[in-house]
């Protein structure tokens, strides 16, 4: 079974592999029309044939798309992450450029030989390329393909931006009618953040609160959750039930979170003289989930189980923990073999009538 971050990193690259077959299909039926029942390229001379073409061009494009995506997902977008928006794509896009080029230039070399049934370095097969790398026919595609990259960078960069899974519930029109359904609500608050922001400064506590984000993204992904909100120095994170609840994601997503800031206590300590540290509520209900918003579109959760969450996390100082969680999350858990559980009793929640008993968990075994 695939990881978490095996699935993602798959999600993420297929549609650079789509994107490049749909234009692909699209350019051999525009090429069929312009050329009809041609059986040689006006411009240079070389060979056309279209069941041919209606099979390689699409393929080629879509293990070009491919390649492309996981070159993006595994290192450009990595190495261009500080640039703007607009100057990671057009830089991304002269370097794909420049190498989608060089792979035309030996795929037309291959196609000629096998089309001229001659040796790879048969003279007549390079003069049929360079014809073709020469003329105006090869300009035009140059132009096609620039369009195609910059229309999968502009995907890649608005997924990374709003989110994949949002974007992806987007075009499927998942949440266009609004539906009911039951999720698991993370509140994590970094703790003293004010104060921290006061000591540190406001540029400084930003770049502070930037790495914090990326050293907590990773746990989120491993373990199966869906960022709902940024919040200033919150991020809630949700769950659908059955991923939340599968070998208890949700509580193992905020011990792993702890380890990741751990992990680069000397980082933090050198470059910002400190640890941050949060806290976290947990609680599950029913939310109604749907699109909404005119100027700017969002895909929100209402329902009470949310204010719970909050309220939750907010009685972590009080109660001097760092987690926790509504009773009834917790009957639907299975805890037993590597968490040691404290109950706190019933306890009222602000702005709420009913008492709700709350616990919190230690590891006492390895997760």
């Amino acid at each position: 079974m695939l990881s978490p971050n095996v699935r993602r990193s798959i999600n993420r690259i297929l549609p650079f592999g789509i994107i490049w077959l749909i234009f692909g299909i699209i350019y051999t039926q525009v090429e069929k029309g312009l050329l009809s029942e041609l059986l040689h390229y006006p411009a240079t001379g070389n060979p056309y044939n279209f069941a041919r073409n209606a099979i390689y061009t699409p393929v080629s494009a879509m293990i070009t798309g491919l390649f492309l995506g996981a070159l993006e997902i595994a290192y450009f977008n990595k190495i261009f992450k500080q640039k703007s928006f607009g100057k990671r794509i057009f830089l991304k896009s002269i370097l794909y450029l420049v190498f989608i080029i060089v792979f035309l230039f030996v795929l037309t070399a291959i196609v000629n030989a096998i089309e001229l049934q001659s040796g790879f370095f048969d003279r007549s097969v390079w003069r049929n390329v360079f014809s073709f790398f020469t003329s105006y026919a090869f300009f035009s595609i140059g132009l096609y393909m620039a369009a195609i990259i910059i229309v999968s960078q502009f995907y890649n960069e608005v997924s990374e931006n709003i989110g994949q899974g949002v974007l992806n519930n987007f075009f499927l029109g998942t949440y266009n009618t609004a539906i009911e359904e039951e999720r698991i609500f993370m509140f994590l608050d970094m703790r003293s953040s004010t104060t921290i922001a006061e000591s540190l400064g406001h540029v400084k506590y930003f770049n502070m609160l930037r790495d914090y984000y990326i050293d907590l993204s990773e746990p989120i992904i491993r373990f199966s959750g869906e960022v709902y909100q940024y919040a200033g120095d919150e991020i809630i994170v949700s769950w659908q039930m059955t991923k939340g609840l599968r070998d208890n994601n949700c509580i193992r997503c905020f011990f792993a979170m702890k380890e990741s800031l751990e992990k680069r206590r000397l980082h933090y300590q050198d470059t910002y003289g400190l640890l941050p540290g949060f806290k976290a509520g947990f609680h599950y209900g029913a939310v109604t989930t749907g699109e909404i918003g005119v100027i700017k579109k969002e895909i929100i959760f209402t329902g009470d189980v949310l204010n719970t969450s909050a309220r939750i996390q907010g009685l972590c100082n009080q109660y001097g923990v760092d987690l926790l969680l509504s009773g009834d999350l917790l009957k639907k858990l299975d805890l037993t073999k590597h968490f040691q559980v404290k109950s706190f009793g019933d306890a009222a929640l602000k702005g709420k009538d009913l008492k709700i008993e709350l616990f919190t968990l230690s590891v006492n075994s390895s997760i």
